[in-house]
């Protein structure tokens, strides 16, 4: 079974809007429509998803879609114990059944049967039948289901049919304009401005690189670990070098040629 990350009373996680994605969303909900957040890697789209969560004052259940997620751990399945057989939900089921935000995230990880699933849900009908147990559960108000993928990662073999993506309203995200990004850094991690600076003109010369030297551009999510390794303490270019040219490639060539942009930078 996927694990479930619920948001519960604790503080409202820090979130910048790129443009009208919270008053879209918060419409979405009120018009119990699905949605479909596409964007690169690291670029905010499970932070606005906890965002909104909190906002809404609904739970949140995240499922990490990967290659081998079935239908079964979304909805369900039995479970076998103490000689009797004993049905669990899974975390779409509780979502439906309890309300809240279901958030299946890079979907398109997932194994193909687990589209079928979502589908009733995704259209005027709102149900989810369970085979197994032979309910149909109708979706509360409250329910709301949201899928997300990176679509620079699509292929032939994995990418939503255009039948499944007209099912929900979308937004597109990308990695935030310099200032906000800035001011990202600042927030989440304290680091002083000026070097916050020069890692958001940093990682904008690295994702000028993508799809020529690198397959991903430079996350705001790497960007967040850089910083607080250099707020502690450590090293500034060794802190690049660990948490952003490493994570982003295994090519020794590649990895010495992003150093010497590091080196630049921070002037060693």
């Amino acid at each position: 079974m996927q694990a479930v990350k619920s948001i519960d009373d604790a503080d409202a996680p820090f979130y910048l809007p790129q443009g009208n994605e919270v008053e879209l969303f918060r419409y979405a909900y009120a018009n119990k429509l699905p949605m479909l957040i596409k964007g690169p890697t690291g670029c905010g789209k499970t932070r606005f998803i906890e965002h909104m969560a909190k906002e809404l004052e609904l739970p949140l259940f995240t499922v990490a879609c990967h290659d081998d997620l079935t239908a079964s751990d979304l909805v369900g399945r039995h479970l076998i114990g103490a000689g009797d057989t004993v049905w669990q939900d899974g975390p779409l089921t509780r979502a439906v059944r309890q309300g809240g935000i279901c958030y299946l995230d890079e979907v398109v990880e997932a194994r193909k049967d687990t589209t079928v699933v979502i589908h009733p849900l995704t259209d005027d009908r709102r149900i989810l039948p369970i085979d197994r147990t032979g309910e149909i559960l109708h979706a509360p108000d409250d329910f709301m289901l949201v899928v997300s993928y990176n679509p620079g990662y699509q292929n032939l073999m994995k990418g939503l049919k255009p039948s499944t993506r007209q099912r929900f309203i979308s937004v597109s995200f990308d990695y935030l304009a310099k200032a906000k990004e800035i001011e990202v850094l600042v927030t989440e991690t304290g680091i002083e401005e000026a070097t916050a600076e020069r890692l958001v003109s940093l990682a904008q010369a690295l994702r000028r690189l993508k799809d020529v030297d690198l397959e991903e551009g430079a996350s705001t999510r790497l960007l967040v670990y850089v910083a607080r390794l250099i707020r502690d303490g450590f090293d500034q270019v060794q802190a690049c070098r660990a948490a952003l040219v490493e994570p982003l490639t295994d090519d020794a060539d590649t990895i010495n040629a992003l150093m010497e942009v590091i080196y630049a930078t921070f002037g060693e």
